[in-house]
């Protein structure tokens, strides 16, 4: 993985996370309502790529969240490749309301994994959690499949904004712990040219693929 720390601005670090499902799950909304507390309830499938800036603080630490969208649609798959690249988390969702849209989480992940590191930060996300009468998708099995592909798990609704910043805090703050620990560890060891925190603008690291955090109601991600 790379985290971006920008030692000259007032953040410390920059984390770059993707959206990612099928159309219309409602990936913009959910970014929306994060980004700027709104929602769109005739808002139309994204063209292109698109990306919000989001700060948190995070143990003392400034941490920009630079959180990128794009449409799910197969005709933008040419885009995947830049879009990934870069990316330490992850948001994979899904349409409770719609089941199709979870059968493709399969994909999803498999493309994931194809175009950026086997170790991104993923949290699985049952999106539009408000429709429980429309419900195709039990809640059950989103976290058995979460379980299953060592991701985080967690359904949210950006109509009522349940859920939805404790989705994206729950990827920043999973990606910090690993960069934290991974550079203690570093330092413990004595190596050369070991990382600091803050004290340089990009860390490379590579995941060890085992760690484990606290989603909601499941462990850890980065698991490959």
């Amino acid at each position: 993985m790379a985290f971006y720390s920008e030692d000259d601005k007032a953040e410390d670090y920059l984390f770059k996370i993707v959206l990612i499902g099928d159309s219309a799950v409602g990936k913009s909304n959910l970014l929306a309502r994060f980004a700027r507390d709104e929602f769109y309830p005739n808002s139309k499938s994204t063209i292109g790529v698109e990306f919000q800036t989001q700060n948190m603080d995070i143990n003392g630490k400034e941490i920009k969240a630079q959180i990128w969208d794009t449409a799910g649609q197969e005709r933008f798959r040419a885009v995947t490749s830049a879009y990934y690249r870069g990316a330490v988390g992850a948001l994979l969702v899904y349409d409770i309301s719609r089941r199709q849209t979870f059968d493709s989480v399969g994909r999803w992940l498999n493309e994931l994994h194809t175009h950026s590191d086997m170790n991104v930060v993923t949290i699985l996300v049952g999106n539009k959690s408000d429709l429980k009468d429309a419900r195709e998708v039990p809640t059950v099995e989103g976290k058995d499949l979460a379980e299953a592909q060592g991701l985080f798990f967690m359904e949210t609704s950006a109509l009522d904004s349940s859920n939805v910043s404790a989705a994206f805090q729950t990827v920043v703050k999973e990606i910090y712990n690993i960069l934290s620990r991974k550079v203690i560890l570093s330092q413990e060891l004595n190596k050369p040219g070991a990382p600091e925190l803050g004290n340089r603008k990009t860390v490379v690291l590579q995941g060890d693929g085992n760690q484990e955090g606290n989603a909601e109601t499941k462990k850890g991600c980065c698991s490959s």
